[in-house]
């Protein structure tokens, strides 16, 4: 049984079925991070022998294709998405560095939007429109929680640190 929720209404329990081929939102292997904006689920699989972000279509009942959004030498987690589906963010991790990354279904395009910054990230958001993302950044060993735009760019929100 899976929980689903939104804003419009109680939770009710939906039943996906398992799926050994590993095509539909249950599968034998790990699934990680999910995370509901109504109809979407996106979530982290090793499913094809790699950590990847997956998305299932609740209404249709199936994945979605994400082409251009995983690659072999990198490992995903905590992605999130927009609330029309459009944009999904997460942290990527290669040969040791984490990123944060926006990747764009309507354009099929991937951003790195932290690699000109100097520090540890982690745990990135989005908002309901896809024009902010949140995340943790550790400088100095001290966790913050940086606000960009789709673009990278920071915002000035105070008590941001820069």
């Amino acid at each position: 049984m899976s929980l689903l929720s939104s804003c419009t209404g109680y939770p009710r329990f939906l039943n996906f079925p398992f799926d050994p081929g590993g095509r539909s939102l249950n599968s034998p292997n790990s699934e990680l991070s999910p995370q509901v904006n109504a109809p979407y689920i996106v979530f982290v699989s090793d499913r094809n022998g790699s950590q990847d972000v997956y998305l299932f279509d609740a209404r249709r009942r199936q994945l979605i294709d994400l082409p251009g959004l995983n690659t072999l030498d990198e490992i995903a987690s905590h992605p999130a998405i927009s609330e029309d589906g459009r944009y999904i963010v997460f942290a990527g991790s290669r040969q040791g560095r984490a990123d944060i990354y926006l990747y764009d279904r309507e354009t099929q395009q991937k951003r790195n939007l932290t690699e000109n910054l100097p520090a540890e990230v982690r745990n990135p958001t989005i908002s309901t429109d896809g024009s902010r993302i949140a995340f943790e950044v550790a400088k100095n060993g001290q966790w913050d929680i940086l606000v960009c735009d789709r673009n990278g760019q920071l915002l000035n929100i105070p008590g941001n640190a820069r």
